[in-house]
């Protein structure tokens, strides 16, 4: 797994919150989600929590199985 950067952790914290939030807006909890994903619901919790980095190729694919573009999961409230 990739290690998080300290200077990056806020972004991952972000990144996970969206993750969490368009998962739980399209009805899949973490096991369901993981397995459409391809990765272990361990792993998926990791990233939502911001435990653990994640690549650009299991970003892109979340993206895609929740039909959003990655913009939206990098837009980070405040």
């Amino acid at each position: 797994m990739i290690r998080l950067k300290k200077n990056y952790i806020e972004m991952y914290k972000n990144l996970g919150l969206n993750i969490a939030y368009y998962r739980k807006k399209n009805g899949f909890s973490q096991i369901q989600f993981a397995e459409i994903i391809g990765i272990s619901r361990t792993h998926m919790n990791r990233i939502e929590n911001a435990e653990c980095a994640v690549s650009l190729d299991v970003v892109f694919n979340i993206c895609d199985s929740l039909s959003i573009p990655p913009s939206q999961l990098f837009d980070f409230r405040d």
